[in-house]
């Protein structure tokens, strides 16, 4: 292996441990209030019911700018029904909507917990989670 011009010889085992170290770092999952999102090392990202672990609580995406392109089509105002016009069926569309509110990269709230629905917002978000915002 070279690095910055230097060549530096590794044994199996040694190699195998740097591309685990790799991987782990390529591969990162962060835990909201209800939902999850994870960096997989193929460049997808997936997004996740935060304490379930069946395919039928998850959405995959091919990246996380995929998901923000969905997000940027999205109203201003948008329930369930907005998000499954994008294709994305079942309570899946439900799981979206609150991983817009509650991760970081979206200037986003939940608006009404019953219908479920949520806002595009220019505001600095707090550290509470959107989840418990007005009914």
């Amino acid at each position: 292996m070279e690095v910055d011009g230097e060549t530096h010889e590794l044994t199996r085992e040694a190699a195998a441990d740097l591309r685990e170290s790799l991987a782990d770092a390529l591969t990162e999952r962060r835990e909201f209030f209800r939902t999850a999102g994870e960096f997989r090392a193929d460049g997808s990202y997936v997004v996740s019911r935060k304490a379930a672990n069946s395919a039928g609580n998850a959405k995959m995406f091919d990246s996380f700018e995929a998901l923000r392109r969905l997000y940027d089509r999205l109203p201003d105002r948008f329930d369930a029904d907005d998000v499954g016009r994008t294709g994305i069926t079942g309570s899946r569309r439900h799981m979206l909507l609150r991983h817009f509110a509650e991760h970081p990269a979206f200037d986003c709230r939940i608006r009404r917990r019953n219908p479920l629905s949520a806002e595009k917002t220019e505001d600095d978000r707090s550290a509470e989670p959107a989840a418990e915002a007005e009914e």
